[in-house]
């Protein structure tokens, strides 16, 4: 399904002539964080519901439009993008606007989330790998490189955290076992932070470990 077919058009912008009761009233009706605003048919941004909630109902929405964000997105936008300004706007509605700026409708948060979820990063059977590299050390040439010579198939990847100076990248591959592949990051310098498997290596250093600790409390 194209992300435009995913496009909600139920609810129109309220006019920044109309009351902050009104806007009360509608947020107390829906499930959004954020209502559209237009004005003389031109959409203007959103107002908050923390933010409305704050004003006195008797006055207009006019009279508090510094809350208004301007915030939106495309037809065009690719969904991570969707996504990413869901994230930035701390909004679960996204206003929608075409070439020429006119008000198409919205996204709801759980729909862009659920086209997440059917992507093959998660959809997909498979193995969950988190490795860690030098932030100016790690390519993703080379962690495709690794992942394909071990004959299994990257799904995905993505960095999901930075710290300092370190990368964590976050891999979906489709082999299961993940023991080889854990093998050639470490050849590689790259620190395994998580496998969602058995690691082999790590189990040999726990088992001689223990044969140590075993022979020295001999």
């Amino acid at each position: 399904m194209e992300l435009q077919d995913y496009i909600i058009n139920d609810i129109k912008p309220i006019s920044i002539t109309d009351k902050v009761s009104d806007l009360k009233l509608l947020f107390n009706q829906l499930t959004y964080s954020h209502i559209p605003i237009e004005k003389d048919g031109v959409y203007m941004g959103c107002i908050s519901e923390t933010d409305a909630h704050c004003f006195d109902g008797a006055i207009t929405i006019n009279d508090c439009n510094y809350a208004i964000e301007g915030f939106f997105v495309r037809p065009t936008t690719i969904w991570l993008d969707v996504l990413e300004a869901f994230a930035q706007n701390d909004s679960n509605i996204m206003p929608i606007l075409d070439k020429n700026n006119k008000y198409l409708g919205y996204y709801e948060l759980n729909d862009i989330i659920h086209l997440f979820n059917e992507t093959p990063f998660f959809a997909e059977p498979g193995g969950i790998l988190i490795v860690e590299k030098g932030i100016n050390d790690y390519s993703f040439s080379e962690i495709s490189q690794i992942v394909e010579s071990n004959d299994t198939k990257l799904l995905g990847a993505f960095v999901s955290k930075i710290e300092g100076d370190l990368a964590r990248i976050t891999l979906k591959i489709t082999n299961t076992s993940l023991n080889e592949i854990i093998q050639s990051f470490r050849r590689y310098s790259y620190n395994i932070v998580s496998g969602h498997e058995d690691d082999s290596y790590l189990e040999t250093l726990k088992e001689r470990s223990q044969y140590l600790d075993k022979y020295l409390n001999m």
